[in-house]
């Protein structure tokens, strides 16, 4: 009988379900680390929520350990690199606090339009101040959503009801979709001019990091008021406090932070700042729903090897795994490859397969493809739930196998279209190692590393020893340097691969070099 330990507080329901199925369950919440250590050894499966930290260490120790269940979105607290080396699953419960967590926004939103804390605050003290706590009316006003997924298009919905008007910034939201939702899709610049209210609903990325700073204060109106129920790091706290100081902000809302528990907040003190100890989730409908949910989960796969919601591993055979494994981190690097040079809404995806691979049990390798390419921007994308995510999203995706005679063993291509254009790239495997093969036609040959700087540019003289330069006086070591270009004079691409992170200033630097017309950086 399959062992489970549960080392956090989660709802009964759950351990009944586990029982029920026939699992054996061992409930010990409040475990110290080197007690969990210690425990662990001699378990199938753990289920956890934010208290419990799975670390390198803990699973080095955990020998039998097959699955970790976390009840809720976030694996903050799970090594999920660590776990997938051990050959841990890992999976969460990705939709079970959408509702709660937006309706958390929405109260913060009518907290701040009111001043409700502060009047609370004010009024028990004693005090009768109705001229101070002048508040303002919702029914009206603009939202702006940045990030309209699973979370932020049921914001959107309550907003509607609430008669308000809403904005949309989201790169992957095609423009049937906000149809369907009735909010207008823009670019960031225009809803930070147009928001009276502006709610954050995504991930914590590269492209999203301080998304909300000096100079996106600077672009929105005046007396704007900011909600954040998403993610720590999204907002540059001393610029907020600025502008909270100047009146161009006219209050904020936070649940989440970059440090949690935040010991020592810049905006913490000030009258027109809400703050909660990152409630979004924190609903008794919402915790029984996710422990219920990764409960079932963990029974699933510990009894019949079905995998729901995984973060680290796709539905797949036992007999197929080692055969498309090496695939499948080619088809992730693709697609986030193609997935960070996309700023525009999605319109469609071609996945297209050659050779030995075009053989094989591809449905996995596709939805690998569209998790690198769809978790950029967008949160809780894993490689299960993202064929559903794009069809939600009316992102018409196109799987074809060719018989035909490739240069390579295999070959795989991506080509993504947006309401921009399209980029088409490619890859193949030397060994079991993914190779970048073509980008837009472009024969480039390339491995994927952590720190890239993919650049494009006119095909003419000195740009090799500029960027050489440049990078140089930055003191920035470039380890490789990859040139493809489609004719002499034509378009060319240069992929770098750096030691380190480059700063803004440098990439900035970069792009106001003669003939360079893009420049972004890439982690794989």
């Amino acid at each position: 009988m399959p062992k489970v330990l549960i080392s956090d507080k989660i709802s009964e329901k759950a351990v009944a379900v586990m029982k029920e199925r026939g699992l054996d369950v061992d409930y010990r919440p409040g475990l110290k680390p080197e007690e969990l250590k210690a425990a662990i050894g001699g378990f199938d499966g753990l289920a956890v929520r934010s208290a419990t930290k799975v670390t390198a260490d803990l699973l080095e120790a955990a020998n039998g350990l097959t699955v970790i269940g976390r009840a809720g979105i976030g694996v903050d607290n799970i090594d999920v690199k660590a776990a997938t080396e051990n050959g841990v699953v890992v999976m969460n419960t990705p939709f079970g606090n959408a509702i709660t967590t937006a309706e958390h926004a929405i109260a913060m939103m009518f907290a701040l339009a009111r001043r409700i804390p502060e009047a609370d605050r004010s009024t028990q003290s004693g005090q009768w101040e109705k001229s101070r706590f002048m508040g303002v009316e919702l029914t009206g006003k603009t939202l702006g959503i940045i990030g309209c997924g699973n979370i932020g298009s049921i914001v959107a919905e309550r907003a509607h009801a609430l008669k308000m008007k809403v904005s949309a910034y989201d790169p992957f939201l095609s423009t049937e979709r906000a149809e369907d939702l009735g909010v207008e899709k823009v670019e960031l610049d225009v809803l930070f001019r147009r928001a009276d209210f502006i709610s954050l609903h995504v991930p914590l990325t590269d492209a999203t990091r301080n998304i909300i700073d000096k100079d996106a204060i600077a672009q929105m109106k005046p007396g704007v008021r900011i909600i954040n129920c998403a993610r720590g790091g999204l907002l540059v706290d001393q610029d907020v406090k600025a502008a909270l100081e100047s009146g161009q902000v006219a209050g904020v809302a936070l649940d989440v932070f970059a440090e949690e528990p935040p010991k020592d907040n810049v905006l913490f003190g000030m009258e027109n700042v809400v703050a909660t100890p990152h409630l979004g989730a924190s609903t008794t409908e919402a915790q029984e729903k996710v422990a219920v949910q990764v409960a079932e989960q963990l029974a699933d796969f510990l009894l019949t090897g079905a995998i729901v919601n995984a973060i680290n591993m796709p539905s797949v055979s036992a007999e197929d795994a080692p055969k498309i494994r090496p695939y499948m981190k080619l088809a992730q690097q693709l697609g986030s490859f193609a997935g960070q040079l996309t700023r525009t809404g999605l319109k469609a995806v071609a996945i297209e397969y050659e050779g030995e691979v075009a053989a094989l049990n591809t449905r996995p390798i596709t939805a690998v493809a569209l998790e690198g390419l769809l978790s950029p921007l967008m949160e809780t994308v894993n490689m299960v739930n993202a064929p559903v995510v794009a069809r939600e999203r009316n992102i018409d995706i196109t799987e074809v196998k060719h018989q035909r005679a490739t240069g390579y063993q295999s070959l795989i291509c991506i080509t993504v279209t947006t309401e921009q254009q399209s980029r088409g790239v490619a890859g193949a495997l030397f060994g079991d190692e993914p190779r970048l093969v073509s980008i837009k036609g472009i024969n480039i040959e390339a491995s994927l590393t952590p720190h890239m700087i993919y650049i494009t540019n006119e095909d003419m003289p000195g740009i090799i020893g500029n960027l050489g330069n440049t990078f140089a006086e930055a003191g920035i070591n470039i380890a490789t340097f990859h040139l493809g270009r489609s004719h002499p004079g034509g378009d060319a691409i240069s992929l770098l691969q750096v030691d380190e992170p480059v700063p803004d200033e440098v990439l900035a630097k970069v792009r106001k070099l003669p003939n360079i017309r893009q420049v972004t950086p890439l982690s794989f």
